[in-house]
């Protein structure tokens, strides 16, 4: 017994005397340990012998005091008891955060506290919280989430208003960095700590569960790291289950086929660095003049606006957040947008990436309902190929009624346009029986078109009194056949016309 005790004094002091050169580990995850037949804990016989004689016993003060590291407490035998090594203090069995430290219930990294890192349980903490916060029922997120990235002087402050236009969202974007400037993230920056992913998620997800955003939202600067790539995955993930559980329900609607896209505008490094420190030289400018009118400085100055050292570190540090945002490419439709040039090329390009794909926006069922009824582009792809071969097969097959068609045209429509040329349209009614003939109003049509005016036509039959019968004193009617055609073109630009010529009379004097 006693030289067992020397032993293990000895190797707490050895612990603590090499402590504030170990790296804290990553914690275990929860489910680390159901899987193990045994108990982690700490070997003795994996240290190395020392000899005891010529050291006195450690005092408490003569052991460092070191941040995350504690001496092996008992534990209380059960079917969840861990034993705990020195080296790895005992994981909270469901939040994954250290007992070394003081437990905090938002997520947040306080001094000395382990980060938690493992994606299941961040997602699965902020998600408890949030259900019993607004209830399963109301965990409603937007049915459309762009999830934005950028390199810098990429112009997304410019371009996001634009894609949530072509996108048909009403709601203002989400920029992190500016949801981070709250007064719990400013308090961990303050003490010299980093935001950590369970925090910057938490706050993201409170964000994204606000009902202004229902319809869809732009995230400008998330997800940024791996855990937070999982997370995005787990969220839609969610959003599906819900999807499937309140389906039958009344409250089916309001939880509708989640859509995520990822879309980075990209530039190359050096128009990135130029943007940059070109972007901040125009910002000094504008503060100094701001300064030499009393006034105070309203814009941002950043270090990384500087000089080009600094531009290359961002741009470095985008290039990293970009190779994670690649994992994302397996799950969701990803967009790489070129922004280097002007601000009409980007945004053409924008409107390129994001038309309308019934493939990518609608459910598997619905879409394979759908996809029998060819699309517009496909229907008039061959539109005057078709037409140029129907009005020879009238010439071939139809020539009497053809030529009668052509001739009710230029008696009854083309003096209707004529009257009509400054409106753009003209409605042409007859009752020429030429048109019983449902051929007739296909050549109509064909012969019009060919000669490059849009037609649509309609056919109205009015029941008119005729007689009276009789012997059942019933009143017949005789049937009247209406055709309508209405015929448009371009119209003539008058007054635009008339400014034309004064122009060109003024250049002249």
């Amino acid at each position: 017994a006693s030289m067992y005790g020397r032993v293990l004094t000895t190797t707490r002091r050895l612990l603590a005397r090499s402590a504030p050169n170990v790296v804290r580990s990553r914690p275990f995850a929860p489910t680390s340990y159901a899987s193990s037949s045994r108990p982690y804990s700490f070997n003795l016989s994996q240290t190395r012998s020392y000899s005891t004689d010529s050291i006195p016993p450690p005092t408490s003060s003569s052991i460092p005091k070191v941040s995350g590291l504690r001496p092996p407490a008992p534990t209380t035998p059960g079917p969840s008891s861990i034993p705990i090594s020195p080296l790895n203090p005992e994981i909270h069995p469901t939040t994954g955060t250290s007992d070394t430290t003081a437990s905090n219930s938002d997520g947040k990294v306080a001094e000395g506290e382990t980060e938690i890192k493992d994606p299941a349980v961040i997602f699965s903490t902020v998600w408890r919280k949030l259900e019993a916060k607004f209830g399963r029922e109301n965990m409603r997120f937007p049915q459309e989430i762009i999830w934005l990235g950028g390199a810098p002087g990429a112009g997304k402050g410019t371009n996001t208003p634009f894609i949530a236009n072509v996108r048909g969202i009403p709601a203002p974007p989400i920029v992190m960095s500016s949801l981070l400037q709250n007064e719990e993230a400013t308090r961990i920056k303050a003490q010299g700590g980093m935001v950590s992913d369970a925090f910057v998620f938490q706050t993201i997800m409170e964000e994204l569960i606000k009902p202004v955003y229902r319809s869809g939202v732009v995230v400008d600067g998330f997800p940024r790291t791996p855990v937070q790539v999982e997370c995005t995955n787990a969220l839609y993930d969610k959003m599906v289950e819900l999807r499937k559980e309140f389906f039958n329900t009344p409250l089916g609607p309001n939880f509708n086929r989640p859509v995520f896209r990822i879309t980075v505008l990209f530039v190359e490094e050096k128009i990135s660095v130029s943007r940059q420190v070109r972007r901040g030289q125009i910002l000094r400018e504008e503060n100094k003049k701001l300064v030499a009118e009393g006034k105070v400085p309203i814009h941002e100055e950043r270090n990384t606006d500087a000089n080009d050292d600094a531009a290359r570190k961002r741009y470095k540090i985008f290039r990293d957040h970009y190779n994670t945002l690649q994992a994302l490419k397996k799950h969701f439709p990803f967009t790489l947008i070129d922004a280097s040039g002007d601000i009409e090329s980007v945004q053409h390009n924008i409107l390129t990436q994001f038309r309308y794909q019934s493939s990518l926006e609608l459910s598997q069922e619905t879409f394979d309902l759908l996809q029998h009824i060819p699309i517009v582009a496909d229907l008039i792809g061959h539109a005057r190929g078709d037409l140029v071969s129907r009005l020879d097969e009238y010439q071939f097959r139809h020539t009497p009624l053809l030529q009668a068609v052509v001739g009710v045209i230029e008696k009854e429509f083309v003096m209707a346009i004529k009257r009509h040329a400054i409106a753009g349209v003209a409605m042409v009614r007859t009752e020429n029986p030429i048109f019983n003939n449902p051929l007739a109003i296909e050549m109509a049509l064909d012969v019009l078109s060919e000669r490059g005016f849009h037609v649509v036509s309609d056919t109205r039959v009015t029941a008119i009194p005729d007689r009276l019968d009789p012997t059942t004193y019933k009143i017949i009617n005789k049937f009247i056949n209406e055709y309508r055609f209405q015929v448009k073109f371009q119209r003539p630009e008058i007054r635009q016309a008339n400014l034309n010529v004064l122009r060109k009379a003024a250049a002249s004097i």
